[in-house]
């Protein structure tokens, strides 16, 4: 964030008109609460020394002062605004983007105008909820706020002289479980335990606190969380994914976003960012702008390979080092009903995969192979708790062409302790042919990632998904191996296997044929 103030403008002066109008000369210079976003954007400036960004300069990216907008107004937009939708939010944004000195920003906003309120900071470790406290301390050294604090901060909490405290926690479940607060500040939880994660979303509770103007005001119970997104299936990929559903509010911004000034005498035409930044930068000469040196962007964009630049850098998508599929795109590999319509011939062959659960899901897949040997999967059946008989029923009865083979766990010739019967053979039993090479999980990968990302020059994507096969969608984005144990070749189990698994049958005896146990076909 830039410490510059922003020069003159009419709706700068008309705010500083207002806003002074309102202020409350008292020990420690007490300030009335800011009504709407103009004036807190003008007292952070004024009063505090900083410039933050209001608006990101990539499309469909947030400013970081749209957070704090969002944070300190809890959802209202002003004051005396009306909440709009969710409370709880998530900040995604770039490694040096500020999201650290933003969340002590927005606890300080939250301490010096909402008396009497608790706000706990809840780091990835220790060591990272200290760098925000030592942002808030600085944060209170200036003069318009050093006379705010009660008696002596120290390294885990500060006091405000209006009743406001702030505390840091441990990353456990002892220290997490015994917080009853009213906001809760997360930052970096793709470091978190899981399981601390989960106790933290019951740790706050709303309040009522007296106003400086005598008014009183309900503040919420608010988690919020701040971080990069460095794996498809951590707790950010979650959290982001509950925003894209509706249940938090998203602000992401990338290194674009908070570039300082980009002045008249730096040239676009050659520059190294002129891909992301496509001369936007130059929009803010003279304005507000933010805090990443565009040379420091430049340097640090020489030095990582694309995958971490747009991961960490332009918080494009999760860094995949460690996924099982890296070669699955949506973008590429998922289609929708008309570009099914427009690829599949009334020859197509229709075949099954099957890999097969109780407690974990059973999950079957239908796939068409045209005429050119592209494999389309058409739709999915991922159920759990349900018994075979139900699964060979609704395969059955589905509205897809009968497949001509299934092709499915090997494992599932083994006898059930109850009945003595295997899966396989109770789907052959039911009129289906089923076909189950072994192949290992590496050599079945391979043949997976052979039809995303063929090796052979000019031979295009050998195959697709239809968008309504969410799981599998899903599984192919998360399904990774254990960062902890790079040794390791096996894929993690935990629960994005299942689909990958029946697709990963369906392709092994699809492209590595063997004959059939059951019926003519070879």
């Amino acid at each position: 964030m830039g410490h510059r103030g922003i020069k003159g403008g009419r709706v700068a002066k008309k705010v500083k008109r207002k806003v002074k109008a309102v202020v409350v000369e008292d020990v420690g210079s007490s300030w009335a609460m800011p009504k709407t976003a103009d004036e807190l954007h003008w007292w952070l400036r004024e009063v505090v020394g900083i410039v933050v960004p209001r608006r990101g300069l990539i499309e469909g990216n947030s400013g970081p002062f749209e957070y704090l907008v969002h944070s300190f107004f809890e959802g209202r937009g002003s004051l005396d605004g009306e909440a709009k939708g969710p409370l709880d939010c998530v900040v995604w944004a770039n490694r040096g983007g500020g999201k650290t000195f933003l969340g002590a920003v927005a606890t300080m906003l939250d301490v010096v105008f909402k008396p009497g309120i608790e706000v706990r900071i809840l780091g990835g470790s220790m060591d990272q909820s200290r760098r925000m406290h030592v942002h808030l301390r600085r944060l209170f050294e200036r003069p318009g706020l050093a006379g705010l604090v009660s008696g002596r901060t120290t390294e885990r909490r500060m006091r405000l002289r209006n009743g406001s405290e702030v505390e840091l926690l441990a990353q456990s479940q002892v220290s997490v479980r015994g917080t009853r607060v009213q906001k809760l500040r997360c930052d970096e939880v793709e470091l978190f335990d899981r399981d601390v994660w989960e106790a933290a979303q019951l740790t706050t509770r709303s309040k009522v606190v007296a106003l400086a103007d005598g008014r009183a005001m309900e503040v919420r119970g608010t988690v919020e969380c701040l971080s990069t997104m460095h794996r498809p299936w951590g707790i950010m990929h979650t959290v982001v994914e509950e925003a894209r559903a509706g249940k938090r509010a998203l602000f992401r911004w990338g290194v674009v976003d908070v570039l300082d000034e980009c002045g008249p005498g730096r040239a676009c035409r050659g520059c190294a960012l002129l891909p992301e930044c496509d001369g936007k930068a130059k929009l803010r000469a003279g304005k507000e702008h933010g805090h990443v040196g565009i040379d420091d962007a430049i340097r640090m964009k020489d030095r990582v390979s694309r995958a971490t630049w747009e991961s960490e850098m332009l918080s494009l998508r999760p860094r995949r080092t460690d996924a099982v599929l890296p070669e699955f795109d949506p973008a590429v590999h998922v289609v929708s009903e008309n570009l099914w319509g427009a690829a599949m011939t009334a020859g197509a062959r229709w075949f099954g995969g099957m890999d097969f659960g109780f407690r974990a899901p059973t999950a079957f897949l239908w796939g068409a192979l045209d005429d050119r040997g592209v494999l389309w999967i058409v739709d999915e059946r991922v159920v759990s708790e349900v018994v075979l008989d139900e699964h060979i029923a609704a395969i059955g009865a589905a509205r897809w062409p009968r497949v001509e083979w299934i092709g499915a766990d090997p494992a599932g010739n083994q006898s059930e302790s109850q009945t003595g019967a295997t899966n396989i053979s109770l789907l052959r039993k039911s009129g289906f042919v089923v076909k189950d090479r072994r192949l290992t999980v590496r050599e079945g990968l391979e043949l997976v990632r052979a039809r995303l990302r063929p090796a052979v020059g000019g031979e295009g994507v050998r195959l697709h998904i239809h968008a309504r096969c969410v799981k599998l969608i899903e599984s192919l984005s998360r399904y990774h191996y254990d960062a902890d144990k790079p040794e390791s070749d096996m894929p993690v189990k935990d629960g994005f296997d299942h689909a990958v698994d029946a697709l990963r049958y369906l392709v092994s005896n699809l492209d590595r044929p063997s004959k059939a146990r059951f019926g003519e076909y070879v």
